[in-house]
């Protein structure tokens, strides 16, 4: 396997560039050459930062580009960054490269003219992505992408649950209330603002709300969110120490599950269980399940600020990580697990075997199994549900 994606290097030179794009891209790659990337992005597992890595040494490697990653806790540091330097009058010379952003990160970006592009189109692995099937590399939680950002992982929420102390999962939030009812405190979530956290919250909301169609758009939030509050009321006693306490990010619940503390995690990551149980940080009886309803699913993607100072560097980087190996080294469980972006019916043959020789793992649902994917809310309420959740909940209130 490792050795018939290092194959791929080769062939995909040979096809990186498209018919009437070759001279523009290679002279972005020779302005690239020598540029130092400063790649912002979250920096809370050490798999992913281990991928980082190894990416950037790939780039550094072909194509002379260094890559720094800025190890971020959350994505709107990197954002807020942006802001201060546009609002200061640099528009150029930038501190914040490529950022890993989506969501209402992207949405702010885009509103406020904050991003370079459109230009992803012109990235020659482009041409793999599959934005027919997998429509969220297009729409960013209802914000159209208008190639403002690169797309290098599909995402979609999942649980994860220990078959020594739990039978017959629940398949459905209301159903999770009355296993939790059984089983007091052998369930939590990630605080908000982690994004685990969060999601959470839109998963429960988009299947407790009367008309889950309404968080498509902005709307009326106190009367919309109602049910999920009297929902996390009645849930919280219940939970992992009364939820008077909430781990910090998904690798701190990932070990309260690994210790048997708890016996239902989260993930957003579908392939996440079969690769910690291939490090030794979950018992192989753990499973992964949904919701018989669907779960929500998104699209990672990084973007490229409008005053970057390696502009260039930026999008070889982002380019390499599109590319057939990449994406196959990415959605390996014992290295990531993230599922790719690109069609890989389309891929050269070679590349395309890559993909189907990998053994996904003894947790992992086929694609089939995991069932329908539900669209992200609106950008707009992640903060109105992180900002009323921490009213009422922060620190065990």
């Amino acid at each position: 396997m490792r050795i018939l994606i290092a194959a791929l290097a080769a062939i995909l030179t040979f096809i990186a560039a498209p018919d009437g794009k070759a001279q523009d891209w290679n002279e972005v790659i020779g302005k690239a050459r020598g540029q130092v990337v400063f790649w912002n992005a979250w920096g809370g597992d050490e798999r992913i930062n281990a991928y980082i890595a190894w990416a950037g040494d790939q780039v550094q490697a072909r194509y002379g580009v260094t890559v720094r990653h800025v190890k971020l806790s959350d994505t709107s540091e990197a954002v807020a960054r942006v802001v201060a330097e546009k609002a200061a009058g640099q528009f150029d010379g930038g501190s914040v490269d490529l950022i890993w952003i989506n969501g209402e990160n992207f949405a702010a970006m885009k509103r406020n003219d904050l991003l370079f592009g459109p230009w992803t189109q012109d990235a020659p692995n482009y041409r793999f992505v599959d934005t027919v099937n997998k429509k969220t590399t297009t729409v960013d939680f209802t914000v159209p992408v208008d190639h403002l950002e690169a797309p290098w992982g599909m995402a979609q929420f999942v649980f994860m649950h220990d078959t020594a102390h739990v039978d017959r999962p629940p398949r459905s939030i209301p159903a999770l209330l009355e296993w939790a009812k059984g089983n007091p405190g052998r369930f939590t979530y990630p605080q908000p603002p982690d994004f685990l956290g969060t999601t959470f919250l839109k998963q429960a909301l988009i299947e407790l709300a009367a008309d889950p169609a309404v968080l498509q758009a902005a709307a009326d939030v106190a009367r919309v969110t109602a049910p999920l509050w009297a929902y996390l009321d009645a849930l919280h006693p219940l939970m992992w120490r009364r939820g008077q306490v909430f781990p910090q990010n998904g690798p701190a619940l990932q070990r309260l599950l690994d210790d048997g503390e708890i016996a239902i995690a989260l993930s957003f990551e579908p392939a996440e269980a079969s690769g910690l149980i291939a490090q030794g940080k979950l018992p192989d009886t753990v499973r992964t399940f949904v919701l018989e309803g669907g779960t929500i699913g998104n699209t990672n993607f990084v973007a490229i600020p409008f005053n970057a100072n390696a502009r260039e560097g930026a999008m070889v980087l982002a380019n390499f990580l599109m590319s057939p190996e990449a994406q196959a080294r990415k959605q390996d469980p014992e290295v990531w697990g993230s599922f790719t972006v690109l069609d890989t019916a389309r891929l050269p043959e070679a590349a395309g075997e890559a993909f189907r020789a990998l053994d996904l793992g003894v947790a992992t649902l086929s694609p089939g199994e995991l069932g329908a994917t539900l669209l992200e809310p609106h950008p707009s309420w992640v903060a109105a549900l992180e900002a009323e959740w921490a009213k009422r909940y922060a620190s065990g209130k």
